[in-house]
């Protein structure tokens, strides 16, 4: 698969260089600016690709700095407070309930009888292939969130021709992420514990 990519990439870049070079010819047969007519050509063979290169790169990382974090609303012990006498038991049922799209959908899974774990994913902004991740753990009793984490990815996978766009998480994108799993594991395990 990359040496089809290289090879793809050597051939647009070899058409590039044919159209720059046509556009000079042109140029220098109208008596035109060679200098403008090149440069034009070069830019708009570079666009044709990489258009949207900049504007996803600069929206996710505003987004990243804005948007995207890590919050707990109710802590295990606080819940364990409020609900004495609840014991929790995991959930071992695979899969969930999802609805919507690939670029847009909410998926729910229930982690116990009192807890489910839901993820949204949604393109915040039509057009460029950036996508906001939210991932919630919820009081199904209450609908009140325990905790929340809110990330920014971009590209649409490793398989993608616009490989350069792909990017994983925001810079706090995997402590954040630890922080959501060990979360999630108290809920279930301190509760397990407390039943044996």
């Amino acid at each position: 698969m990359g040496l089809v990519v290289f090879a793809v990439m050597a051939f647009y870049v070899l058409i590039s260089i044919v159209v720059v070079k046509g556009a000079i010819a042109y140029a220098r047969d109208k008596r035109k600016s060679t200098k403008c007519w090149g440069w034009g050509a070069a830019l708009v063979m570079y666009l044709i690709p990489f258009w949207d290169w900049m504007p996803t790169v600069a929206m996710h990382q505003y987004y990243c700095a804005t948007e995207a974090g890590f919050w707990v609303y109710k802590t295990p012990e606080q819940w364990k407070k409020e609900n004495p006498g609840v014991v929790l038991t995991e959930d071992k049922s695979t899969g969930g309930a999802r609805i919507g799209n690939d670029e847009n959908y909410t998926k729910t899974m229930s982690m116990n009888q009192r807890f489910v774990w839901k993820v949204e994913k949604s393109r915040p902004i039509a057009g460029l292939t950036l996508f906001r991740w939210k991932n919630e753990i919820e009081d199904k009793a209450s609908g009140q969130a325990a905790v929340r984490r809110i990330g920014f990815s971009t590209g649409e996978g490793r398989d993608a021709y616009k490989f350069w766009l792909n990017s994983s998480e925001c810079e706090t994108g995997n402590e954040t992420r630890v922080a959501l799993i060990r979360f999630s594991e108290s809920i279930v395990s301190a509760n397990i514990g407390d039943a044996k």
